[in-house]
């Protein structure tokens, strides 16, 4: 999609359902300047960027903002509709949310990426586009361009999950763990796809690598356990850790986070305790390490008391 070409916002009619709203098109937000915010649920950069959407929409509702949330799914499980009316729950979001499960949305604003936001007069007219985080004052500056009017911007401090990267400190990517996108795997023998098997740790691992401890199963998407107590572990160089796991079809299962070897005491984050216990109940992204200290390279090892455990990515911030 090019922008200053007059794109008018497409149709949004390809969602499977809305939350939060009626279902919303093109004619119903006609002479309002919308907002329009593809995400997914277990997306840690679009956790640290809603802070700044729920603030918007609340501070500019009644100078006729509409912001839209359009959640495209990443993963399998995220496609489930009970799992994202939790997610809205748990991120306090009031604005209507449009559920993408089919891409129809996604794919009619020709997009690419999560988070995305597109900025729409109240002709119906894309006027700007945004991917990532960060860029929040121009982002809203073009919010209040749009609806004619100027003051000062609301002050956001995220907290938790959705606090903002030490950007400084942040040395280890997105690494996803299915063989459909996985990189930097280092246990010995390297993947089996789609096979039951046993895989072991290297001597040692390298910044940013990742290996397997246990029976395992490597699909498209995620590593599956297949017995009790298999680890999966990563050397990284970031303050806060997180993974996107689900429990699948097991049920609850509980989970011990160690950091170099050790409980991570004060370095645990909001899903484990000091002692790195923590339990696998539902498909989400699980903040694992937040470091209170200087941040340096450090190894996780997570490990997983009963089989059924699926684990998509790591995430760092």
């Amino acid at each position: 999609m090019t922008l200053f070409q007059r794109v008018h916002i497409p149709r949004l009619d390809g969602a499977v359902a809305w939350l939060n709203s009626e279902p919303l098109g093109p004619a119903e937000v006609r002479g309002h300047v919308v907002l329009v915010n593809f995400w997914t649920l277990t997306c840690i950069n679009w956790l640290r960027q809603e802070p700044y959407v729920r603030a918007w929409s609340s501070a500019y509702r009644d100078d006729g903002l509409i912001v839209i949330g359009v959640h495209t799914p990443e993963f399998g499980f995220e496609h489930e509709i009970d799992r994202v009316r939790e997610a809205i729950g748990d991120r306090s979001i009031e604005y209507p949310v449009a559920l993408d499960n089919d891409y129809e949305i996604w794919s009619a604003f020709d997009n690419h990426y999560w988070p995305a936001l597109y900025f729409v007069d109240a002709d119906g007219v894309i006027r700007d586009q945004h991917f990532g985080e960060g860029r929040y004052e121009k982002s809203e500056s073009e919010i209040q361009r749009l609806l004619g009017i100027e003051r000062e911007p609301v002050v956001v401090r995220g907290i938790g999950v959705e606090a903002e990267a030490d950007w400084d400190n942040l040395r280890t990517p997105e690494t996803y763990l299915g063989y459909g996108r996985g990189e930097r795997f280092s246990s010995p023998g390297g993947i089996g796809p789609n096979e039951q098997r046993v895989y072991g740790l290297p001597e040692r691992l390298g910044e940013n690598q990742w290996a397997l401890s246990g029976e395992w199963t490597i699909d498209r998407e995620a590593v599956v356990l297949d017995q009790p107590d298999g680890s999966i572990v990563f050397r990284f160089h970031a303050r806060d850790a997180h993974a996107v796991l689900t429990p699948g079809d097991a049920g609850p299962i509980p989970f011990r986070l160690l950091l170099d070897g050790e409980p991570p005491k004060t370095s645990h984050g909001l899903d484990v305790d000091e002692d790195g216990n923590g339990l696998l109940d539902q498909g989400r992204l699980y903040q694992l390490v937040r470091q209170r200290e200087e941040p340096g390279e450090r190894t996780l090892e997570i490990t997983f008391h009963h089989p059924g455990a699926e684990a998509y990515s790591f995430t760092f911030g």
